[in-house]
């Protein structure tokens, strides 16, 4: 056969990469190729930034038991020995495809801060190639923890991106979603909205309703409805983040709260089109501009309405400071760029579990 003339001599500066690819398929095919679904992952990291450390604690705490962290490579020997995470750094990136062999890892997390003259981009297509699972960090980090690691994202990543827009199908769907359960909604809870308005009036002087300025879509600004759970001179001296035990709510206001019954009035909203069901809860102007100017991406929320509910609402704690919010963000980034209708009715479903907890609300 014409194969038997061949050169097949391979140049010594490739020898012992090149032996080590045609040895690793046989080695990793139990655990690459062939691995069961739903079997334990061995993850590997490529870089040891802040990424790394925080796909690594999520890992650890939320994917235990369907992945073992097999440890980091960095850029730099100094750092080899060293611990991340409580995860050992195993060596140098040039030592992926030993590190791969004998470790026997079956998905490779790239996590690198400046990739330039540093990822093993050959090496890596190699092992795509034999069955190993490749991951851009950012991605399994989204993936894993259900938020966006902004303060790792690049800019470039949000303005060339299409997923942070949903096309007209999913927003006409969305919208009459919105309408139909907002104005069936209303009529069903009339009796209910009656005697929450008894017991306000009841509980302390002023207003059944509360109206302020929040932003919406767009950053423009609506005037959002409540009931009203606070005394009327509540915010005589300013605004300020709601706190554990805030005087200033009424005690009809802080069972309202608990259970999030005095968000029911913003149906009325969702009816206008200033805000759906499910979305990014809106901030007041004042609230926006000090968290806008401190935590990157901030107004990347104000591309989808606002929501009664949200992402963030279900995933963690009731926020009332800049770092909470911070938080909260990379949940509100993670919902407007997977934005869609089985999230939202994800969503709609956990918000029952957590008003059903008294959980998430002051």
């Amino acid at each position: 056969m014409a194969i038997r003339s061949m050169n097949l001599t391979v140049p010594n500066s490739d020898r012992s990469r090149t032996e080590k690819l045609v040895i690793l398929p046989v080695d990793h095919a139990p655990k690459a190729i062939f691995r069961v679904p739903g079997a334990r992952r061995r993850i590997l990291i490529l870089g040891v930034g802040s990424l790394a450390n925080n796909l690594c604690s999520v890992l650890v705490t939320r994917s235990r038991v369907f992945t073992d962290v097999i440890g980091f490579l960095a850029k730099e020997s100094a750092q080899v020995g060293t611990e991340l995470s409580g995860v050992k750094i195993l060596g140098t990136i040039d030592q992926l495809l030993s590190v791969v062999e004998r470790d026997r890892v079956d998905t490779i997390a790239v996590c690198l801060e400046d990739r330039r003259a540093v990822l093993p981009v050959q090496v890596l297509l190699d092992l795509k190639g034999m069955g190993v699972d490749i991951w851009d960090g950012n991605h399994l980090y989204e993936e894993e923890s259900g938020r966006l690691s902004i303060d790792d994202l690049k800019p470039s990543a949000i303005i060339f991106s299409r997923e942070f827009k949903r096309g007209i199908v999913v927003r006409t769907m969305k919208r009459s979603i919105d309408l139909l359960i907002a104005l069936v909604g209303l009529v069903v809870i009339l009796p209910l909205l009656a005697v929450i308005g008894i017991l306000i009036k009841l509980d302390s002087p002023g207003p059944i309703f509360y109206r302020q300025v929040r932003v919406g879509l767009r950053a423009q600004p609506y005037m959002i409805w409540k009931f009203r759970s606070m005394f009327t001179d509540a915010e005589k001296g300013g605004a300020r983040w709601t706190s554990e035990r805030d005087p200033r709510i009424s005690r009809v206001g802080w069972y309202l709260r608990k259970w999030r019954l005095d968000e029911l009035p913003q149906l009325i909203n969702v009816i206008h089109g200033e805000m759906s069901l499910v979305g990014p809860r809106p901030e007041r102007p004042v609230f926006v501009q000090e968290l806008r100017s401190v935590i990157p991406f901030y107004d990347l929320r104000h591309v989808v309405r606002p929501g009664i509910t949200g992402w963030a609402q279900t995933q963690f704690r009731y926020g009332a400071s800049a770092e909470d919010s911070h938080v909260k963000l990379q949940y509100d980034l993670y919902y407007v760029k997977y934005l869609s209708l089985r999230l939202d009715l994800r969503i709609l479903l956990e918000t029952i579990r957590v008003i059903l907890r008294g959980e998430g609300a002051r």
